[in-house]
């Protein structure tokens, strides 16, 4: 029996990293993806190809009634497997670089439906699974964040430095509430991260432009990110709870 990890957004960048190391640690992993399914399913193949056990799962997880749907296929489809141990609420969007005052409604509707209503969707289903409340096991879900939680996005993206810092205080409270139900909440803040997300906000260039500019002068990778994802998902971290990790070259 092997543990179940659902990653949601993991058909690319830091999701699909981590599914790929993930499964070299042992998880079998269920690999969301709302549209790019040749993408998540190319995730599967190579966990599959390297002796691993993964599954490509669609679903919008802005939508409640995908996120559950996405549960309950997950646990029914690795039910021979082992059961869900691990959720990492990673899908997240940002948007095209504007001023508050220039947002409309519909904006920070996404932003906010996205980035922090479906983690606390999925921290839900995943709690009725998992928490000995409800005759889990216990597990481990990790909450991607940014370092725009702290530093506010200001001129670009403050909707998803709000959104972000939101995620921080799930961990925070999540973590302390379900701490006596075998359930850890831990969170990673990465920093300038090279992966896709940068162009989907009309910043292709963002990452050649101000990388050299970082601390270490270059970004982050998405494998580097994973790295921090998959410590706290395993035992390794066992006394960590409430946790934030940034992993932004001192950005």
């Amino acid at each position: 029996m092997n543990p179940v990890v659902l990653i949601t957004g993991a058909s690319r960048g830091i999701g699909a990293a981590t599914a790929l190391l993930a499964a070299q640690n042992g998880w079998a992993v269920a690999v969301n993806y709302a549209t790019q399914a040749s993408k998540a399913q190319g995730v599967v193949d190579h966990i599959v190809a390297h002796g691993g056990q993964a599954k490509a799962f669609q679903a919008d997880v802005s939508v409640e009634s995908d996120i559950q749907r996405l549960f309950a296929e997950v646990e029914r489809e690795f039910a021979h497997i082992g059961p869900l141990r691990g959720l990492v609420n990673n899908a997240g969007i940002v948007d095209q670089v504007q001023r508050v005052d220039e947002y409309s409604f519909e904006r920070i509707e996404r932003m906010m439906l996205m980035n922090v209503i479906s983690p606390l969707v999925c921290c839900k289903e995943a709690l009725l699974r998992m928490s000995t409340r409800h005759g889990g096991t216990g597990g481990s879900i990790v909450n991607l964040s940014s370092v725009a939680s702290r530093l506010g996005g200001a001129g670009q993206y403050v909707d998803y430095a709000a959104s972000k810092g939101a995620i921080d205080s799930l961990t925070i409270g999540l973590a302390k509430e379900v701490a006596g139900e075998g359930v850890r909440v831990n969170c990673v803040r990465p920093g300038m991260i090279d992966t896709e997300i940068h162009a989907s906000g009309g910043l292709p260039n963002r990452v050649r432009e101000v990388g050299p500019q970082m601390p270490l002068g270059r970004a982050g990778s998405a494998q580097e990110v994973a790295q921090a994802i998959v410590w706290f998902l395993n035992e390794d971290s066992s006394y960590c709870t409430g946790s934030i990790l940034d992993v932004s070259g001192a950005r």
